[in-house]
């Protein structure tokens, strides 16, 4: 599952850099490092942060093992 997280926070960022991410998150560059290479899960208050600067929910980002494509076909379905 960390290597899912970290790939999806990776992603996530895109062509962000790691210092103005963890600057706007309130994280330190290293956490946010350990975060990406799957060495580290961040604590709940971080999740939250982490969530709300990607306009995520922590579901979507730390616990979804697969991403929810068939919704996204739903919305538009009358």
């Amino acid at each position: 599952m960390k290597q899912l997280i970290a790939k999806r926070l990776i992603e996530l960022r895109g062509d962000t850099s790691r210092e103005e991410t963890s600057h706007a998150i309130g994280i330190s560059v290293s956490a946010l490092q350990m975060y990406e290479n799957a060495q580290r899960i961040p604590k709940d208050e971080i999740k939250i942060r982490i969530a709300n600067y990607y306009k995520k929910t922590v579901q979507e980002i730390f616990f979804d093992s697969e991403p929810h494509e068939t919704c996204s076909f739903q919305k538009g379905a009358s």
